[in-house]
């Protein structure tokens, strides 16, 4: 039961370094793709060439205990791989005929410089956009280059619509309380659990929408709660499947996919009338409760509960258990963001935190910041940008909370307008790094293939060659991976470092690129002595005023905590002025949020439910023709999104893309389990094999996103495969809600049909890079 941070310390030294036999062991911190949104402590064993022989978890490291997933498992397998790229490559053929010629990489910079220029000279920098993947270790080297060096405002992820990947969460964070938070799991702390002299475990976990052991999502280890769980937590889980967590939960909730807000305000309800809420903190610390009060009456249990799918005594159930512990928290998740009324409904589960007084207690959800409040976001260097044109930034113009930076980002559907039609301003070059937009984070996959193919100059910086590099770029450039770098990590406490113990071949890390391009571009822009990766970390340190180097820190073992406090907001922690309080326009935990009515009501102030724009309820005529509901977007053990498909073992694991239906649906659509079937909906189709679920509702099915199939042939019509079982092909971009947020990735609506030799003559690939696409109406 014990959690035990001392193992073995004649095996396992707290140095950075060390010997056993001919290999070299390196402890640091695994933060760089391929991989997950986590920063795992591991061991690197290198042999005398610098070549990866074998990975271990770090059996001392107070932030996993020696804990890993397959993806770590595996790095050895993806770090030597025989199809990793290797050195700088410049296209010599057509787009899309996968023809490339082996370059340096001076002449791969002459050529960037070049085109910089010259968008600069004819159309501004601020026809140059820089975009990356999933939040991971690159947006500092980013954001540094296209503030610094390309001098453009836009940085952003992949188009994908309506930033819907934890930004809505955050941005209503920072509206609502002026800071993120997440499930107090003793994280922050290097003696953990029952060594935390304040820490409590949570009476009641809500892990709402999504799967963490599997996910390890947003800095989160799932392996954190199931310590909580030995500790006496009791879960209850909202997820439309059955995961392992559901499965040890005491309620599961199996909402409707993209009901989550309707779910929470119906909870709301319960534990206001029901007088569950906690007084003191609701008097002293918020504003607006009057208001919510009255806002959710008209949410009562038994109206949610039929729109959730779900039965109202499981939704009042789990309102009253979440109310009366103490501590509760809730972990969330993806499921959040990815409907139209994301913003709407981050707010309505914020204030079951707030209500129930569980916000920045021992074991409930605490406040938390970057470590060392070091800018390592998409704004790093952002301060670099010339008089005038911050204000350019695509999307600042409609999207208030963008405009007033509770955003650091372009509004990514706004990027995508702009390359259509030339408006605001035209976009001439896109900088891919670590994006592979049309396998995975664009939605409508194929109208970005479409847009990206308009533009005259692009790069990708990739770990292997992809369908978005061999369809679209003009560059591609080698990646170093996670122990190929000299890093820190910021995310969340405590402060990491990442120690290099290997190269390959040509590749090179992300900042060193911007170091290089920055002395051709923008040298007076980049301190004179910044010439190394490990210089650009030590300056970035300084500049935050940070006390250490990055060689103090990895002197102290490569991790240092910062003293954590609860209850921050009694402290004078939270506002700027010292004062006690949360940092808003009222000093309160905002349940109503006054943001949104100060900037002439760009959004309700109060959390409302609304029906996804497609439903069986908001389109009954059209659910008559596409009569299943359809999400998407879950974790697997095997892959991050789109990576790992080149990896033997992850496919020997995971051959092929399934799609979950319940054996009574799929004998009403005529499926047999183990069937290759078209999912299809009004904008396009692909296909997927059927796997039988009993736990899923049959009117829903949930298909796998991220497929490529590295196996088949690179050179368009074929191109990977890319889009013959991508969800992404029927997914909208612009539905996005009224603060630019959000998007119905969970919760569309299709209908499913057998493969047969008659219907799959054209492949969904064929049809988008031959046929111009499926053709349906925006």
């Amino acid at each position: 039961m014990k959690y035990n941070n001392a193992y073995n310390f004649d095996l396992y030294p707290k140095t950075l370094r060390w010997q056993e036999g001919d290999l070299t062991a390196t402890r640091t911190t695994m933060w760089s793709g391929p991989g997950c949104h986590n920063g795992c402590q591991l061991i690197f064993y290198t042999d005398k060439d610098g070549k990866l022989v074998k990975v271990e978890g770090d059996p001392n490291s107070p932030y996993n205990q020696g804990r890993l997933c397959l993806r770590c498992l595996e790095l050895p397998e993806i770090t030597n791989h025989q199809d990793r790229l290797k050195w700088p490559l410049k296209r010599v053929g057509e787009r899309g005929e996968n023809k490339w010629e082996r370059i340096s990489w001076d002449e791969a910079y002459d050529i960037i410089a070049e085109n910089v220029r010259k968008f600069q000279k004819e159309t501004g920098p601020e026809s140059i956009v820089s975009m990356m993947g999933t939040g991971r270790n690159v947006s500092q080297a980013l954001g540094q280059n296209q503030y610094a060096n390309f001098g453009g405002p836009d940085v952003c992820l992949a188009f994908l619509s309506g930033d819907s990947c934890m930004n809505p969460r955050v941005a209503l964070c920072y509206v609502m309380m002026g800071n993120i938070n997440v499930a107090d799991m003793s994280q922050f702390r290097e003696n953990r659990y029952e060594d935390d002299s304040e820490w409590a475990a949570p009476e009641n976990i809500i892990v709402w929408g999504n799967n963490p052991v599997v996910s390890n999502s947003d800095c989160f280890l799932g392996h954190w709660i199931v310590e909580s769980m030995k500790r006496g937590s009791k879960l209850t889980v909202v997820d439309p499947k059955l995961t392992w967590m559901a499965a040890k939960a005491d309620t599961w909730l199996r909402i409707r996919p993209g009901t989550d807000a309707a779910l929470a305000l119906g909870m709301l309800n319960v534990i206001i009338n029901e007088d569950l809420y906690d007084h003191d903190f609701v008097e002293k610390w918020t504003h607006g409760f009057e208001e919510l009060k009255a806002c959710v009456q008209e949410y009562t249990p038994e109206r949610m509960a039929e729109i959730c799918w779900i039965n109202k005594h499981d939704l009042v159930d789990a309102a009253r258990t979440y109310a009366n512990a103490k501590p509760g928290c809730i972990q969330w998740g993806l499921a959040v963001d990815q409907s139209k009324i994301g913003i709407s409904t981050a707010q309505a589960i914020m204030c079951l935190v707030g209500i129930c007084g569980n916000l920045d207690i021992p074991g409930g959800n605490v406040l938390i910041d970057q470590s060392a409040n070091l800018n390592f976001s998409y704004g790093c260097g952002i301060d670099t940008l010339e008089p005038g044109m911050r204000e350019k930034r695509l999307g600042d113009d409609k999207f208030i909370l963008k405009t007033y930076g509770f955003g650091s980002t372009s509004q990514s559907d706004s990027v995508l307008e702009a390359i259509e039609t030339g408006l605001p301003h035209p976009v001439r070059m896109l900088w891919l790094q670590s994006a592979n937009p049309i396998a995975n984070m664009a939605q409508d996959a194929p109208r970005v293939y479409k847009a990206i193919k308009s533009m005259e100059f692009v790069v990708v910086i990739d770990l292997f060659m992809t369908p978005t590099a061999v369809a679209l770029a003009d560059l591609v450039l080698p990646a170093a991976m996670s122990h190929e770098r000299d890093c820190i990590r910021v995310w969340y406490d405590p402060l990491r470092t990442l120690s290099k113990c290997g190269t390959y071949y040509e590749a090179k890390e992300d900042e060193q690129i911007g170091i290089d391009l920055g002395k051709r571009l923008a040298p007076h822009k980049w301190p004179e002595w910044v010439n190394t990766t490990r210089d650009f970390m030590n300056w970035k340190l300084q500049e935050g005023g940070v006390p250490w180097t990055m060689e103090e820190i990895e002197a102290e073992g490569g991790m240092i905590y910062h003293p954590f406090n609860y209850k921050k907001y009694e402290k004078g922690l939270c506002r700027m002025d010292g004062e006690p309080g949360f940092n808003t326009p009222t000093g309160k935990f905002e349940l109503f949020i006054t943001v949104f009515e100060a900037f002439g009501n760009v959004a309700p102030s109060l959390p409302y439910w609304e029906e996804p724009p497609e439903s069986p309820y908001s389109t009954p005529e059209l659910f008559k023709e596409y009569p299943l509901v359809l999400t998407t977007g879950h974790r697997s053990f095997e892959f991050f999104h789109s990576e790992h498909r080149n990896s033997k073992t992850s496919r020997e694991l995971h051959a092929n893309p399934l799609f979950d239906i319940h054996p009574e649906a799929a004998e009403k659509f005529g499926i047999t389990e183990g069937q290759w079937c078209w999912i299809e909906n009004r904008m396009g189709r692909f296909r997927q094999i059927a796997r039988f679920d009993i736990t899923l509702d049959p009117r829903v099915i949930r298909a796998e996103h991220g497929w490529w199939f590295p196996e088949k042939e690179a050179a368009e019509p074929t191109l990977f495969g890319v889009f013959d079982s991508n969800p992404n092909n029927v997914i909208p971009q612009f539905e996005y809600g009224p603060t630019g947020y959000g998007a119905p990735v969970k919760s569309l609506i299709a209908k499913v049909y057998a493969c047969t030799e008659e219907n799959s003559k054209i492949t969904p690939t064929e049809q988008v890079t031959k046929l111009g696409g499926f053709g349906y109406v925006k």
